[in-house]
């Protein structure tokens, strides 16, 4: 089972967590346009990877590869997307390869129940 955690509670969980960085799966599109999560400021190593929301697993046929590429594989991972949705399918993907993947389950933008990331006022740019 994937771990939930709000934006709400990201601050609190990075003064308690060592070893953490941070997976964007949106799109180039998402990350020019509405922005991105600044986890530097936080002290967060921070990784931009896209997922694609599909059934056919050739479509992400390349993301697992491509994230164990750029990421420390000691590190747990927080994972975001628009509103939790698409970062929770990429840490379901991310976990089967034994890597300890956190989902934050209001996204960049919020879910409609919680803010999100930038709402929440995290470091953006």
């Amino acid at each position: 089972m994937i771990k939930q955690i709000k934006s709400t509670e990201i601050k609190k969980f990075l003064t308690d967590s060592k070893d953490v960085e941070l997976l964007d799966v949106r799109t180039q599109d998402e990350w020019d346009n509405i922005g991105r999560p600044d986890g530097e400021k936080l002290n967060l190593k921070t990784h931009f990877v896209t997922i694609v929301r599909s059934s056919d697993p050739i479509a992400n046929k390349g993301f697992v590869e491509e994230v164990k590429n750029k990421i420390d594989l000691n590190k747990q991972l927080l994972v975001i997307c628009k509103a939790g949705g698409r970062s929770m399918m990429a840490a379901q993907l991310l976990s089967q390869e034994n890597i300890t993947c956190i989902n934050i389950s209001d996204g960049f933008e919020g879910n409609g129940e919680n803010a999100g990331w930038k709402n929440e006022g995290l470091p953006s740019k």
